[in-house]
Formats: structure tokens, sequence, C-alpha cells
């Protein structure tokens, strides 16, 4: 099972911390293990470390995410536009 590092910007992030959202969405998507970090110099750049089942699943929902992702996104202040992902080698 793969280790991914997702980054992103948000703009509330104590909002984003606090959000039940990661731990309702992510779990369907294969993700596992879900850690979240925040960069202490510029808290609106945030991300978070998981396990993740199967990569091509993954990519091929934020490729054409569903209603649920991009609402749990909005929810969260991601700015998707800044998303970045690491996948461990």
């Amino acid at each position: 099972m793969p280790t991914i590092i997702v980054t992103h910007d948000v703009t509330d992030t104590d909002h984003w911390l606090s959000s039940p959202k990661r731990e309702e969405l992510l779990p369907s998507l294969g993700a596992s293990n879900i850690r979240t970090f925040v960069n202490p110099q510029d808290r609106t750049k945030v991300g978070l470390v998981m396990d993740i089942a199967d990569l091509d699943v993954l990519f091929a929902v934020l490729e054409n995410p569903s209603d649920e992702l991009a609402e749990a996104m909005k929810y969260d202040t991601v700015l998707p536009e800044t998303m970045a992902i690491f996948v461990a080698s």
C-alpha cells in the first residue's frame, strides 16, 4: 500500500484542522492512516500523509471529482488548484 503526501493551500487553517470531512470521505477513496500537517511559517499551506489502497482509483477520482468531493474541499476551504501529490518511492 503506497504512502502519499498531499499538499495544498487553505483559506482557514483552524477550520481545516477541525473539519470532520477528511475522516468521512477519504477512507471511501482507499485512504488510511491519515495525518495532518501545517507549515508553521505559512499556516495557509497544509498537508496530509496517508496510505492509499489503489493509486489509480485516487487519481481517477481527483481527475473528475464527484460533487461530494468538491463540496468537501470547498467546506474545508481547500484551494484545489494548489494541490500537489507525492508518492513514496
